[in-house]
């Protein structure tokens, strides 16, 4: 006896979109076969999702739940933790996240990772995962920890190329640290996920600015440049290349510049990979300007048309290979009490609305393909941080992870319908689809806009990098 058995004519599998029924039992997919053949007497729930597009759950591989941020008294606050934005994201049809433990210096990495299950262990709706991320000078000792770490399933380290703004100093890795994690990363079987911008140009221009008094935040994509992006990328990717094994992953590829840089690192043969942010492909710097214009920034700031439009181009052409939300949920009341370019908070509330607003604008409005879309929203996220095929496919074995789009759902998006703040920055958006139904697990979380959740449902997911992502095989 099945625990639910799912039948569309849209199922969306690594083979292609197929008619199919999808038999689901102990949390995972049993079977997937032509439909008829399994009974519906078989499965204690027949779901018949005909019309409907079934795929597997959202992965949405950068988020920062319950994290510090600093205020503009001196004082940090603490953005939402994943009890909301887990909940959000199930809404919205994501089943997996992955955020950050932060080492700090006087701690060991395994002592981060203590601190950061504090937050989310029983306290979050749906699956996760950490990145480790350094910062700052690394001591000696901590080079062994990171093996360790990568060995017990914690194989991604985050590395900022940049302290972002003047007040932030201390965030930062110096190339030779950046070096000797490569040396362990490559040697372990690890792989380094980089906020690359260089950061001499990034506190120049915020020196240049302040002395020409241009200080207003709608000037942020000139400090957060696309020449910061491409001398960052292209020193990491260097370097890189001077030590063998060593697999990188550019977080929120933001320029024309990026997108470049690891076009031709890929072209040689760099297992190279990136990572965009739906509010990169769907604003510009223009949208700074309009009311409220903070709601739509994040570090790096967003960029101009041709950088725009050098996503979608590295988006269709497997040159960028997921699409995330950098996700930062708080009030809008936080969101703008920074105004200038050295103090606007960074991220935005995302989550929910993404797979809705990525399909819309990718299958509806630009021609990608379901599969397409389901690479970049989830599966791609799976391959390349150590999840596939337990996660990011419709296969038997794999846990069912599901999301039914529903293409009569289109809507206008309102904050009324969200679960994560009192103000988005998708607020007006028409989007072609929204999600009927998520299942975590085998496990029915959202169902026609009503929630089963539970806080012990979220699992941690330990994971390993794959041969073929270290050999730029995605």
């Amino acid at each position: 006896m099945f625990d639910l058995i799912i039948r569309s004519d849209r199922v969306v599998t690594p083979y292609g979109v197929e008619e199919l029924d999808v038999a689901i039992k102990d949390g995972k997919i049993a079977s997937t076969s032509v439909p008829g053949l399994l009974k519906r007497e078989n499965a204690r729930r027949f779901i018949d999702a005909t019309g409907k597009i079934v795929m597997p759950g959202g992965i949405d591989p950068h988020v920062h739940c319950a994290w510090p941020q600093p205020g503009l008294d001196g004082t940090w606050w603490y953005t939402a933790g994943p009890e909301v934005v887990s909940r959000a994201a199930l809404f919205g049809g994501t089943t997996t996240l992955l955020d950050f433990a932060r080492w700090e210096h006087g701690n060991t990495i395994q002592e981060a990772i203590r601190n950061r299950d504090g937050d989310w262990h029983r306290n979050c709706y749906c699956d996760y995962s950490y990145h480790i991320m350094l910062q700052g000078k690394l001591p000696y000792e901590i080079f062994d920890q990171i093996g360790d770490a990568i060995i017990d399933g914690y194989p991604t380290m985050k590395i900022f190329t940049t302290d972002i703004t003047p007040s932030r100093s201390g965030r930062m890795l110096s190339f030779g640290d950046i070096w000797e994690t490569f040396k362990v990363t490559s040697r372990h079987g690890g792989m380094c996920v980089i906020h690359g911008e260089d950061n001499d140009i990034v506190m120049h221009m915020y020196d240049k600015l302040f002395h020409e008094g241009r200080v207003e935040f709608k000037h942020l994509a000139e400090v957060h440049n696309a020449l910061s992006e491409d001398l960052s990328f292209r020193r990491v990717i260097h370097l890189a290349s001077k030590v063998p094994g060593t697999t990188v992953y550019f977080m929120h590829v933001s320029a024309e510049s990026g997108v470049s840089a690891i076009h031709e690192a890929r072209s040689k043969g760099l297992p190279i990979y990136g990572e965009t942010l739906h509010q990169y492909v769907m604003f510009t710097a223009e949208d700074y300007t309009r009311p409220n214009g903070q709601i739509y920034h994040t570090y790096p700031s967003l960029k101009y048309e041709e950088d725009h439009d050098a996503l979608w181009n590295g988006l269709k052409n497997n040159i960028i290979h997921t699409i995330a939300t950098d996700e930062i949920c708080c009030s809008l009341s936080v969101k703008l009490q920074g105004n200038r370019i050295d103090n606007t908070t960074g991220g935005n509330a995302g989550v929910e609305p993404r797979l809705a607003v990525m399909y819309t604008e990718m299958v509806g409005r630009r021609g990608f393909s379901l599969n397409e879309f389901v690479n970049l929203t989830s599966t791609n996220a799976a391959k390349i941080m150590g999840l596939y095929p337990i996660k990011g496919a419709i296969v038997a074995k794999s846990d069912a992870d599901i999301t039914i789009l529903d293409p009569a759902l289109k809507t206008v998006i309102t904050n009324e319908m969200l679960h994560e703040s009192d103000h988005s920055p998708w607020e007006g958006h028409e989007v072609d689809a929204w999600p009927s139904m998520t299942i975590l697990r085998g496990k029915i979380m959202v169902e026609d806009g009503k929630f089963f959740g539970d806080l012990n449902d979220g699992k941690y997911l330990f994971r390993r990098i794959p041969d073929n992502i270290h050999a730029g095989i995605l």
